[in-house]
């Protein structure tokens, strides 16, 4: 579904069909783009392994902590690629707590890059670099770009599109207003919102999935 369909499947379930719109096209627009973004959290929608920006990352010697990036959600694996030409190997993720228990040195570690830890927005390897050393992350993700124009369409697959307009609609009758408040209503589109894409996921979630867990599981970020 294009931007514009959304907004009239928004506009036919709210009721707000006669200009002037107690919700202008651009308040919608915002919602969509919030649902969208929601429904990726929750549901990990997109999985990213292929774009460099996102799934490479050089490393340099003597450097520990890199950038990661605005859009990568969740780390789903990670190897580092050495630059020697050797086979990949895999990089566990562990919390700053597992390793000054079980390694009270390793941020003095010397032995080979094995390690990392995750931050909000960066990654810190643990671990001795070598020169050309590249990380390679397989990752869930926000969507690359927010809906603009009218024939925009959500990255997210065909069939989940009409579910963002319960989180449209959630938004929009949440806002405090004598017209258009209606709490039962914001709640009841929020719940069928939870009910197909699933539960919100709150900071101290994420934080847990990002730590002590093998690559072949997973782990997070915004």
């Amino acid at each position: 579904m294009t931007l514009a369909e959304l907004i009239r499947r928004f506009r036919t379930d709210s009721g707000d069909k006669v200009e002037p719109y107690f919700w202008p096209d651009e308040e919608v627009t915002d919602f969509l783009n919030d649902g969208q973004v929601q429904a990726c959290m929750r549901a990990r929608l997109l999985r990213e392994d292929a774009l460099p920006a996102m799934c490479e990352v050089d490393l340099a010697v003597g450097q520990h902590t890199y950038a990661l990036h605005s859009k990568l959600y969740e780390i789903i694996n990670l190897r580092l690629s050495p630059g020697n030409g050797g086979k990949a190997r895999g990089i566990d993720l562990k919390s700053r707590e597992w390793l000054d228990a079980e390694m009270p040195d390793w941020r003095d570690a010397q032995f080979p890059a094995r390690f990392a830890v995750q931050n909000e927005t960066s990654l810190r390897v643990v671990g001795v670099i070598e020169p050309g050393d590249r990380l390679l992350l397989e990752a869930y993700r926000l969507p690359l770009k927010g809906l603009r124009n009218e024939m925009d369409k959500p990255e997210i697959h065909e069939a989940s599109h009409k579910h963002l307009i319960a989180w449209a609609l959630h938004k929009a009758f949440s806002i405090p207003d004598a017209d258009t408040s209606d709490l039962q209503r914001a709640a009841l589109a929020e719940q069928q919102f939870t009910d197909y894409f699933g539960p919100p996921v709150d900071s101290d979630l994420r934080r847990a999935t990002r730590v002590d867990v093998e690559h072949h599981t997973h782990v997070y970020l915004p």
